[in-house]
């Protein structure tokens, strides 16, 4: 999949570029909802080396009215505010081309998209135009649906303005079940994005993927496993105060314990000589994986052959209803659960049918 992202530049002073290795780590409130408010948890997060950056929401996209929708313009001074008195580059959340002039206008350093925002190309156009000609650091959110190619559309549409320095937040997506999180975390996504375009940083948001702070660690470890250039954590000095996402927020204090955490050195060279040899065992099995399937694949094909000189539907309901039943319960004695082995099997026999189709003439 080509991408028509213009030149872009990350010299060591962006703010999207790993420092001594460490990733990048974004925090503040969900919303700006006073200058006491912004400026306590600033001045806490502040004493946290690994963050660099404080976010806030200015204007907040609300699914319903009367839902509290951001401060708004008023709210601007209050990070500029943070910017002279803690040191920390202040970004926000922007949705029109007003948004951009103003948060410019008070000087914030870095802009984000926002979820709902990026999958309207419309919305992100408009954007776009009030930022040409204007070199500030953009981060994209995905789309709150899990379409890749609206994603990489409303980065393209900023890298067009002549905007160099972008990045993107990967913060889960909608889906019809989302499991135990806000937002399915859908990593292999993340993963798709990282291929196509491994140039551009690829932030993690564990808030709105968590939706509760007691998974927000656990979302973390996953982001970092997966060589992600850093994270936006939801921060505030008082949570259960907050005026809106209250239950994913964490406070400064267990946003020092996390980042401690995350950021620990291995125990020791014989703990990481232990995993790689997992590691190995994990990659012998895969590769003995690749060649049952491919056993298999050529074995489907004999069976296609065979169908077709004798004139038999290719696909047989009943066996296979018959077979994915076995092989659940063969799984649940195994100790794997049906709904694994079921989608295993599935995509199995569709690659089955598939080649047998194809070998029977059938499109």
């Amino acid at each position: 999949m080509k991408t028509t992202l213009e030149s872009l530049d990350y010299s060591q002073s962006s703010p999207f570029v790993r420092k001594e290795g460490k990733p990048v780590i974004i925090a503040g409130p969900c919303s700006a909802e006073t200058e006491e408010q912004m400026m306590a948890t600033a001045r806490q997060i502040s004493a946290i080396p690994e963050v660099s950056i404080f976010r806030a929401g200015i204007w907040k996209p609300r699914t319903r009215p009367n839902a509290f929708e951001g401060v708004g313009e008023a709210a601007l001074p209050w990070l500029a505010r943070v910017k002279a008195e803690t040191g920390m580059k202040t970004a926000c959340e922007v949705a029109t081309g007003k948004h951009v002039d103003l948060a410019l206008k008070y000087g914030v350093d870095i802009l984000w998209v926002g979820a709902r925002t990026t999958v309207n190309p419309f919305s992100v156009q408009e954007i776009a135009d009030a930022l040409h000609g204007v070199d500030i650091p953009v981060m994209v959110k995905n789309p709150v649906n899990p379409d890749l190619q609206l994603w990489l559309g409303a980065l393209e549409r900023l890298s067009k303005t002549g905007i160099k320095q972008l990045a993107a937040i990967h913060r889960g997506f909608s889906t019809f079940d989302n499991g135990p999180y806000r937002n399915a975390p859908k990593w292999d996504m993340a993963e798709a994005f990282k291929v196509i375009v491994p140039e551009i940083p690829l932030l993690c948001d564990p808030s709105h993927i968590a939706g509760k702070q007691d998974l927000v660690e656990l979302i973390c470890q996953q982001a970092l496993g997966m060589q992600m250039d850093g994270l936006m954590i939801e921060t505030h000095h008082i949570p259960e105060e907050a005026w809106s996402d209250a239950a994913q927020q964490l406070t400064p204090a267990a946003l020092s314990m996390v980042i401690d955490r995350l950021l620990k050195p291995s125990k020791s060279d014989k703990v990481k000589e232990e995993l790689e040899g997992l590691r190995q065992q994990i990659d012998e099995l895969d590769d003995t994986l690749m060649v049952l399937l491919s056993e298999r694949a050529r074995l489907s094909e004999k069976i296609g052959t065979f169908k077709k000189a004798n004139d038999i539907a290719p696909l047989q309901i009943k066996r296979w209803e018959a077979l994915l039943q076995q092989r659940i319960q063969k799984a649940q004695a195994a100790g794997l659960t049906s709904d694994f082995i079921s989608n295993i099997f599935k995509l199995i026999h569709k690659n089955s049918v598939q080649i047998q189709n194809r070998i029977m003439g059938i499109m």
